[in-house]
């Protein structure tokens, strides 16, 4: 490659990069997963646009499993583990048993409608079935959700790529006429279990080693944290474990855990999942071929049909209704189940494989994602508000920072007071703050000052706690507990000592 073509080729990436990014506030002013206009960038760009062929379905598959990794990580490492802790066996049970029900409805239904044979059946069956990550994050975080609906959800989200991964691979691979049911159960069962394990393991020990880690930069945690995750994905894949299901276990666990500069953590995780969206959308777009795409339109509404309105409702009914889950609940689980990256990625599978009609399959499954996440996204706000899924914004969260200073055997809280906090108001000797612990700086109406004990905190300050090691957690917990309840909020009596220079 010449320079010339170099320049031209970043030109084009950071333009295509720019478009997308700007993109996302149209998307999100439509309600819209912003999926679909990185979609329409990659048509835009391919061979019925400026003319630039793509059809490599292997290396689609290859990357977009790593970008895949990606999002899941991003998600796992966002999402609450007090709030996905209750729900998990519901949508352990979604994300199998349900996706199993999914799967065979909609197979049936595609086999006797469809003039297609039974294997091109369950494979359009099974690539369809999988809800899609980066579509439920996108949406749902945008919307004032109840936690355990939320997270329900999202951990089914998460939980379900392996199963469905393993059935396509399986039933377009020669497996087909060896294998069994209870031997696809087995490699089923197998690979979530070892995944699940690999995560956890990994990801404990990664927890561990960061926070007793004083690296030379902050910008160095985050990129650990990365590289922790990453390994559980290749841990995993050689132990014959899900590679997803590790990486989305470990997000889980490290977001869960007291990681030293979190804010920078979280930021660059974010980015990070939003490239491999715009990568990942961008490229399958560039793959497909609008020539194809009427053809494929009829059965495209059948099958998508079929697994919204009939196959998605009765799996959600089977899997929640031992959990004496309210129909209500069951209605916006069901709703909220959108398509989006992952059965366009297992599409390729088919196609990689050489299967015979794989090109059908993936031109069906691409349109079905765009034209169901046209339907479901849109009104989904609306479909919470009908199903008293919705709940009021509470502003009183706090986000809390925190960096280890070794030499010292200290950790150096950071926090920000939200508008709506019930901090604001509480004078820095209410917190009660434990021993050996001093709210030493406080950005107080854009001065820097040190605060005494008759300082009153107030929306929009920036603070800065100083603490050992033994209290941190214990301070975070009163902290937060003050933000959402004012400052009797899980009172204690200790002693009280001088803050600052008073």
């Amino acid at each position: 490659m010449s320079p010339g073509d170099l320049d031209i080729v970043v030109l084009v990436g950071a333009a295509v990069l720019l478009a997308a990014v700007a993109a996302v506030r149209i998307s999100t002013r439509a309600g819209l997963p912003s999926l679909l206009v990185y979609l329409a960038i990659g048509l835009a760009l391919g061979e019925s646009g400026l003319g630039l062929g793509f059809e490599d379905a292997e290396l689609t598959q290859v990357l977009g499993t790593v970008a895949l990794a990606v999002i899941l990580a991003e998600g796992g490492f966002t999402t609450r583990w007090q709030d996905v802790r209750p729900v998990a066996p519901r949508a352990v049970v979604l994300a199998t048993l349900g996706v199993l029900v999914s799967v065979g409805v909609t197979s049936t239904l595609a086999w006797l409608v469809l003039d297609v044979d039974a294997r091109t059946a369950i494979v359009l069956g099974a690539v369809a079935s999988s809800t899609d990550a980066a579509a439920v994050f996108s949406v749902l975080r945008r919307l004032p959700i109840r936690p355990r609906l939320r997270a329900t959800v999202e951990a089914e989200s998460g939980f379900n790529d392996p199963p469905v991964i393993i059935l396509v691979t399986v039933v377009t691979s020669d497996a087909w006429d060896r294998g069994g049911v209870l031997t696809i159960a087995g490699q089923i069962g197998y690979q979530l279990a070892g995944g699940v394990l690999v995560g956890l393991l990994v990801a404990l020990a990664g927890a561990r080693l960061l926070a007793h880690s004083a690296l030379p930069a902050s910008g160095l945690y985050p990129l650990a944290t990365l590289a922790i995750v990453f390994l559980g994905f290749a841990v995993a894949g050689m132990a014959g474990a899900s590679p997803l299901m590790a990486v989305y276990v470990a997000g889980l666990v490290l977001g869960d855990a007291r990681l030293p500069h979190r804010a920078a953590t979280d930021s660059f995780v974010e980015g990070l999942a939003w490239l491999s969206q715009i990568g990942l959308f961008v490229l399958l777009g560039l793959l497909a071929s609008p020539d194809r795409l009427a053809a494929a339109l009829p059965t495209a509404l059948i099958v998508g049909a079929a697994l919204t309105l009939v196959a998605r409702p009765l799996s959600v009914v089977a899997c929640l209704t031992p959990f004496r889950v309210p129909w209500r609940d069951q209605a916006f689980v069901s709703w909220a189940g959108l398509r989006g990256a992952v059965p366009i990625v297992l599409a390729t599978i088919p196609m990689s494989m050489g299967l015979p009609g794989a090109e059908r399959v993936f031109d069906v499954v691409f349109l079905l994602v765009v034209l169901f996440t046209l339907v479901q996204a849109p009104t989904l706000p609306w479909v919470a508000r009908a199903t008293g899924a919705a709940v009021p914004l509470d502003a009183r969260d706090l986000g809390i920072d925190s960096a280890p200073l070794e030499d010292l055997d200290a950790i150096l809280l950071q926090f920000s007071v939200p508008p709506g906090s019930r901090l604001a108001g509480v004078e820095v000797g209410e917190l009660r703050l434990p021993p050996g612990a001093v709210l030493s700086l406080l950005l107080h109406d854009g001065d820097l000052v040190v605060p005494t004990h008759r300082t009153v905190l107030r929306a929009g300050d920036h603070a800065l706690v100083a603490t050992d090691r033994a209290h941190h957690h214990e301070i975070e917990a009163r902290l937060r507990a003050v933000s959402r309840a004012g400052r009797l909020a899980r009172w204690y009596a200790v002693p009280q000592r001088p803050v600052g220079n008073s």
